[in-house]
């Protein structure tokens, strides 16, 4: 992995000895010992259902999607010039400066703000890379995000989200950072509420998985049912057998790539307490879901008493607010049968961005 110095700036943006003097475009809210730090939590699919392949390559995907207390970690401050430092547990496997999605998604906005200053980030890489829980994903996200507080930009998340959306299908959601349905090829997201306590055993073989790959192996066969309806506050044993009616449509042509995947949503099974497991987004990674904390905990020492090379992760999702009684869960005549959230206005629908494709 080369060194912060060893990367250099980012195309087009200031560098190393340029004359950065003169007018401040930022201003004193980019003063030069200003920190910004963001989270960029791991994404879980609980389910992932493809619903079609389109014309233009890209697949339709219906997705519920919560977000962990397990994150990596950006520092951005303001420097002379642009670098980029890794560090964390699985910095060795992020990929070329060219490829990664942090360095793209700074000089993405950098375009739509040319005239703020360069930027020192810092990327602590503690979830695993190319492991189907939206860590590249995630990343990009908080740095759109930290980047806007660090440069003061007057953008709101609609206009933060069209730019993730060209940066891959995912970084919209990672945006937004809270359940969620995700719809289309990234591009509908309507968030979800009344969600319960969810503990989530995940697991990750220390195996990288591309997403690309994966969706290369899809083969799709006939038209996806319909979704049925999320039941209306649901604990978590009710949430899991509702889930355990879905599934995840790429694990069949991620476990043909990565066989270990069937060991581990097999192990994950065979584990006391366990309601359900499942392959997150397109693997490697998968959980298994548990009624309590407690439980999960036991389990993750149960496992990696065997399995000691894997990566074991127990952590909950919290409970949110309950559902909004005005928009009720239930099927009502102005509603889309298979909608497991309150009718209201998406988050993100009409993108005028191109979109990255997958």
């Amino acid at each position: 992995m080369p060194t912060a110095a060893e990367r250099g700036p980012l195309s087009g943006m200031a560098r190393a000895g340029d004359d950065t003097t003169g007018d401040d475009p930022a201003g004193d809210d980019a003063a030069p010992d200003r920190v910004i730090e963001e989270r960029a939590p791991a994404k879980v699919n609980l389910d992932l259902r493809v619903t079609a392949r389109r014309a233009d390559g890209y697949h339709d995907l219906d997705s519920l999607v919560v977000f962990t207390e397990l994150a990596d970690r950006l520092t951005l401050r303001r420097a002379d010039s642009w670098s980029l430092e890794t560090g964390g547990p699985f910095a060795a496997g992020l990929p070329a400066v060219e490829d990664d999605l942090v360095w793209r998604a700074a000089q993405r906005l950098h375009r739509y703000a040319p005239d703020r200053p360069p930027v020192s980030i810092r990327l602590t890489k503690n979830l695993p890379v190319a492991g189907g829980i939206g860590g590249g994903s995630a990343d990009a996200a908080a740095v759109l995000r930290g980047l806007r507080r660090l440069w003061n930009l007057t953008i709101d998340d609609e206009r933060l989200r069209e730019i993730g959306l060209g940066l891959g299908a995912d970084v919209p959601a990672c945006i937004h950072g809270q359940p969620l349905r995700m719809r289309g090829i990234g591009e509908r997201l309507d968030p979800v509420r009344g969600l319960p306590d969810i503990p989530l055993l995940l697991v990750n073989p220390g195996r990288a998985l591309p997403t690309a790959d994966v969706f290369r192996s899809l083969r799709i066969a006939g038209t996806a049912a319909p979704r049925a309806p999320m039941p209306v506050g649901a604990g978590v044993t009710r949430l899991a057998v509702w889930l355990a009616s879905s599934r995840n449509d790429l694990e069949e042509a991620a476990i043909a790539r990565q066989p270990v995947i069937h060991s581990i949503l097999e192990e994950l099974r065979a584990l006391p307490g366990a309601l359900l497991a499942r392959m997150s987004g397109s693997g490697a990674t998968c959980f298994g879901l548990f009624a309590t904390p407690e439980a999960t905990r036991e389990a993750a020492r149960t496992l990696a008493a065997t399995r000691p090379d894997w990566w074991i992760a127990p952590t909950t999702i919290p409970a949110d607010a309950p559902p909004n009684r005005s928009a009720p869960w239930e099927n009502r005549p102005d509603t889309d049968p298979s909608d497991c959230h309150p009718r209201r206005e998406p988050l993100f629908r009409r993108p005028r961005w191109g979109v990255a494709k997958r």
